[in-house]
């Protein structure tokens, strides 16, 4: 066991950078659509929306099929292609002159952006059934921690030049790639591999698959609506901040800065102790009932300080996603995990075609001059909607489907 450490460390290493980079062009994304619609916030969150859910799609058809890929050749190969691919999209970006290049660009980085399918799955073949839930809070300490310094160093960045952080995006990206190539080992032993499977590769084959896990298949359902309340969030927090507090770019790096640390926090540190202590069905359900409250609360917010305070508390529902991973990866054999996490990755895809465009639409349109009122917190209190009936849903599953762990 103790030659599987370096893996989990360099993977830590190659999903912060990945995480950096991203972090680096939220805050400047939105605003530099703003410039391509005559600074018209409306249009600009439809627009963003639309994005948003483009990449999903890509994401959607490809994830399973570089999940199933994972299964036959391996976790390595499959995450330097998406990092490669980051790398090239975030240079077309940065140089792109007119909006549709941005569409271009979201299908490039769709098709590629399989780091965290193939991340999971590598996860799950280094690690014991009894420490997979603690494990998979490496991927919630990367993207704290990738949060911290990307959206504050971007806000910066963005105060000289909207397109400066892709180009910076660009280069981290490119970087962590050559970093893998060096230093990442496969996990995946061959006697675990299988061969590809279309059946199993294609999107709707990969979602039926999931049959054959009635847990999985449950808890399924209850991450695509945590998803698509996610997405929601992700689709209106800057064009929302900007809006409702007139945060700066500068100042929404700020707020996600803090998202990050709070989140390495909790899922890289805390996690660790508070789900074995707690369990990880009761940690997945008492980190559903704090998203329920945090994200209502941030539609409540009146002032831009009430954020803070609601992300720290809101913070600990970061508990709830290791906890059903390990739920999840304890069930299914060793290899058939690529699999499972490209069919999850799917579904989370599908979350992500359909939250950005409700979330952006219902905020656009609760800011208009046709909402019977301007409500600009409705997406959120939507979001929280969603949350709730997670919550329902999992407890439901959790209580008929025991978990057993497969050979």
């Amino acid at each position: 066991m103790s030659s599987r450490a370096p893996a989990l460390g360099f993977l830590f290493v190659t999903l912060f950078l990945d995480i950096l980079g991203i972090g680096l062009i939220i805050p400047v994304l939105p605003r530099l659509v703003e410039t391509f619609q005559g600074g018209n916030v409306s249009a600009a969150s439809h627009t963003v929306g639309v994005l948003a859910a483009l990449y999903s799609l890509m994401q959607f058809v490809f994830a399973p099929i570089l999940g199933n890929l994972s299964d036959r050749f391996g976790r390595r190969p499959i995450i330097l292609g998406s990092l490669f691919g980051s790398g090239l999209d975030y240079l077309l970006l940065a140089w792109a002159p007119s909006l549709g290049w941005f569409y271009v660009g979201r299908v490039i980085a769709g098709i590629t952006g399989a780091n965290f399918t193939a991340a999971s799955a590598y996860i799950a073949d280094i690690s014991p059934p009894e420490k997979r839930a603690a494990n998979f809070g490496i991927i919630g300490a990367a993207f704290g921690l990738g949060f911290i310094a990307g959206p504050a160093l971007g806000g910066l960045l963005g105060n000289a030049g909207l397109r400066l952080p892709f180009l910076v995006a660009a280069g981290i990206t490119l970087l962590n790639w050559l970093y893998g190539l060096l230093i990442l080992p496969e996990s995946l032993k061959r006697e675990h591999r299988r061969a590809f499977d279309w059946r199993r590769a294609n999107p709707l084959g990969s979602l039926v698959a999931l049959k054959r896990y009635p847990l999985v298949l449950g808890l399924a359902g209850a991450f695509f609506l945590i998803n698509t309340a996610q997405f929601m969030l992700h689709a209106t927090w800057v064009l929302y901040t900007g809006y409702r507090y007139n945060w700066t770019a500068g100042q929404v790096g700020a707020s996600l800065a803090v998202v990050g640390l709070m989140a390495a926090l909790i899922q890289g540190g805390l996690a660790r102790r508070i789900i074995p202590a707690l369990g990880e069905r009761r940690s997945l359900v008492i980190g559903l009932a704090i998203g329920v409250f945090s994200m209502a609360g941030y539609g409540l917010a009146t002032q831009g300080w009430m954020i803070y305070a609601i992300l720290a508390v809101g913070a600990l529902g970061g508990i709830a996603p290791p906890a059903a991973q390990g739920l999840i990866s304890r069930t299914v054999a060793p290899n058939e995990q690529g699999a499972v996490q490209g069919a999850m990755s799917s579904l989370a895809s599908v979350a992500g075609i359909i939250g950005p465009v409700v979330g952006a639409g219902v905020f656009g349109f609760f800011i208009s001059e046709r909402a019977p009122a301007q409500l600009p917190g409705a997406a959120f209190f939507l979001a929280s909607l969603l949350m709730a009936a997670s919550l329902v849903q999992s407890v439901r599953v959790l209580r008929k489907n025991p978990v057993a762990v497969a050979n």
